[in-house]
């Protein structure tokens, strides 16, 4: 039976539908404990009508909030500020001293594609030059959206014309992509849907009959740089359609995770690395067997020092809801059996980060009744954990989008959306 790329709805009620089937399934520890992590409020620089946050941390430890909020006349804005939390915070006091830059503003349009799991990026290079991601419609189609790149060698002030890193020009998906620093430029990887290019949905037929009778989505890779685009490399012929990548520089050099499928509908996470001068073929950080006939919309997480790397991810084999976190001490050719994390009844939408070459946090969405909460724990590659600890309460709702965090020194930030009406995004310094 041919393949059809699945409708997000569709999607959401199968993920929801597994979670049904395990409800009642005990995690390692279900009580909340908010005295694992001090949680101190920073206010945001974000408005009304924000969501999609992202974070990320250059060099020095500067931290990048990027966000997309909502504008008069049906525009949405892609925006970002920057806060140095090395100076934020009182820690006797347990006051913020500093906070977020005036928020500025990257780009603006009315054809930003504005998506509740696939979002923008903002990245700082070596050289203090920044790039940044976002998703623009090329097409009458819900799925026919493209990947632009554009770059400030101001600090943000200017940027330059966008520039795409695919070059099929076909109206169909693109989207889910993480950059990452790379040569005298960047490296970005997306998921690519040209394939269905032509595929007629409803019919379950291809129209032009040029095109492959089984279309897949792919996961491709290139460079970017302010001179130009790169070859296109295929890292994967036959990926999940529509949950998050993630991409870490070891020492080895760059190190994707994404959820992979397989001809059995087997969708594990799936590991690629960049040795020799050339990909790896994937491989998977774990063989959990999670058949599901759907994309769960809910990609892993990496985080990598050195050879260190750590990987955050959300399962449901055999109906059992899971987030699981492994390590590996070889810049990610090999990994430890995974340690189970969550509290019992988890929701996914995982972020994790490095604390040191031993230990890592994880937040994640753990379904409550009424609710869902953004829990917090520590996880160490010898097996110990701390207390799942209570962080926010949220909302299951694709409107609260996936909560994001990252490390500076010793304190980690904090992002996440209110899906109330209007939603904003919200921001919190956090130390373990």
């Amino acid at each position: 039976m041919p393949n059809t790329r699945p409708d997000i709805r569709l999607l959401l009620a199968l993920t929801m539908a597994c979670a049904l089937l395990s409800g009642c399934v005990d995690g390692p520890d279900a009580a909340s404990n908010p005295e694992s992590v001090q949680k101190t409020g920073l206010p945001s620089p974000a408005g009304a009508g924000s969501s999609a946050p992202n974070l990320f941390v250059d060099h020095r430890g500067v931290v990048v909030l990027s966000w997309l909020e909502s504008t008069a006349n049906r525009q949405h804005a892609l925006r970002f500020s920057t806060l140095d939390p090395r100076s934020a915070t009182d820690p006797q006091a347990g006051e913020t001293s500093a906070g977020w830059s005036p928020a500025r503003t990257i780009v603006e349009a009315d054809d930003l594609f504005v998506n509740w799991a696939d979002f923008p990026s903002l990245i700082v290079l070596e050289d203090g030059s920044m790039a940044a991601h976002w998703l623009r419609r090329s097409g009458p189609d819900t799925f026919d959206y493209d990947v632009e790149v554009a770059w400030s060698l101001d600090g943000g002030d200017t940027w330059s014309e966008a520039v795409t890193p695919h070059r099929d020009g076909t109206l169909s998906e693109h989207g889910f992509a993480s950059m990452f620093p790379w040569r005298d430029g960047l490296g970005i990887v997306w998921l690519d849907g040209r394939a269905f290019a032509g595929w007629d949905e409803t019919a379950g037929a291809v129209i032009d009959s040029t095109r492959p009778d089984d279309p897949e989505m792919a996961l491709r890779a290139t460079t970017v740089s302010p001179d130009g685009v790169g070859e296109e490399a295929v890292l994967d012929a036959r990926v999940c359609e529509c949950c998050q990548t993630s991409a870490v520089i070891t020492s080895e050099g760059p190190l994707i995770v994404y959820r992979d499928r397989s001809q059995d509908e087997i969708r594990d996470i799936g590991v690629v690395r960049y040795r020799e001068g050339q990909w790896t073929e994937p491989t998977r950080v774990h063989a959990d067997g999670w058949q599901i006939r759907g994309c769960p919309v809910n990609g892993p997480m990496a985080s990598a020092a050195g050879s260190n790397v750590a990987v955050a991810w959300f399962t449901a084999a055999d109906g059992e809801r899971q987030v699981q976190v492994a390590f590996s001490t070889d810049a990610g050719a090999t990994f430890a059996a995974p340690q189970r994390v969550d509290a019992g009844q988890p929701a996914g939408r995982v972020a994790l980060t490095l604390l040191d070459d031993q230990e890592a946090a994880v937040i994640w969405l753990e379904e409550r009744e009424g609710g869902a909460e953004i829990r917090f724990r520590r996880v160490t590659r010898d097996g110990g954990q701390g207390p799942a600890g209570v962080l926010v309460e949220t909302s299951l709702a694709r409107a609260s989008g996936f909560p994001r965090m990252v490390r500076s020194g010793d304190q980690l930030l904090l992002a996440w959306t209110d899906a109330d009406t209007p939603s904003r995004v919200h921001t919190a310094i956090l130390r373990p």
